[in-house]
């Protein structure tokens, strides 16, 4: 689906600072042991589904995020955005952030192509997220091309403590200042939906982020970062994703998680 004509969001700003990279923990919110640091899993791409409770097309996209969040190569996050809330159904989980988000990205493409099911790959490039064969041409394409840019990552808990440690750009590139995203995530979430054109479906939703916050910058030099643990482990957050992208809606460079919160 489309979205209809609106004018982009501002991203929110809060405090915290947190750092990035290519490392994560366990299939990102898939096992139980994915809880106390990065185990040192390359993570080949970041999927951001943008979806909604109120988008016919979108339960294909919904289930095959599922089939990629068991990777352990892979974050898989599920976007549910708000602009199709006018239809008869308010989306349940729906984040006005991540609408602005997925605007963000078709303003930085320059292409404005804006629908759901719509699914981010790597910050690069687009497909529809029910297209299996469209994402794994699309997760080979973007790792090629970001290849000599990752960023090595550790993320770790320690206590009341959250411990990320991020890494030095590369040799022989040049670190474009880069945003530091935590996202808070809940592994899964089933909703019956009683209106709108899912109505009567009940439909699983997976790796939900909760929120998703801009907490600090990066600019290519290695740092370390420490935030409390209480600050991250409301309800409800049952990991949390970092990543590292450039400007705010560009590539992705660096990825990791960390879960047990």
């Amino acid at each position: 689906m489309p979205i209809p004509t609106s004018t982009f969001l501002p991203f929110a700003v809060v405090l915290g600072v947190l750092g990035v990279g290519q490392m994560v923990t366990p299939a990102v919110g898939q096992s139980e042991k994915a809880g106390a640091s990065s185990n040192g899993v390359e993570v080949r791409a970041v999927l951001e589904l943008f979806t909604s409770q109120g988008c016919s097309s979108c339960p294909p996209a919904d289930a095959l995020l599922g089939k990629y969040a068991a990777r352990k190569d892979i974050i898989a996050l599920s976007l549910p955005v708000d602009y199709w809330d006018y239809l008869g159904w308010k989306d349940t989980l729906a984040n006005p952030k991540f609408s602005a988000r997925q605007k963000h990205y078709a303003k930085e493409r320059g292409d404005g192509r804006v629908y759901t099911p719509q699914l981010v790959v790597n910050g690069l490039t687009h497909v529809v997220g029910s297209s299996a064969d469209a994402i794994d041409a699309a997760i080979t394409a973007t790792a090629k091309k970001l290849s000599a840019s990752r960023v090595p990552v550790k993320v770790r808990i320690d206590g009341t403590r959250l411990i990320i440690e991020t890494g030095d750009a590369p040799a022989g590139t040049t670190a474009q200042e880069s945003t530091i995203w935590l996202a808070m995530v809940h592994r899964e979430f089933e909703v019956k939906i009683e209106r709108g054109e899912n109505r009567g479906k009940s439909i699983k939703y997976v790796n939900v982020v909760r929120d998703l916050n801009p907490i600090g910058m990066w600019s290519g030099k290695a740092t370390t970062h420490t935030l409390s643990r209480e600050a991250v482990s409301e309800p409800g957050n049952e990991f949390c994703v970092v990543l590292l992208q450039s400007g705010k809606a560009g590539p992705i460079i660096g990825a990791a998680a960390v879960g047990g919160l």
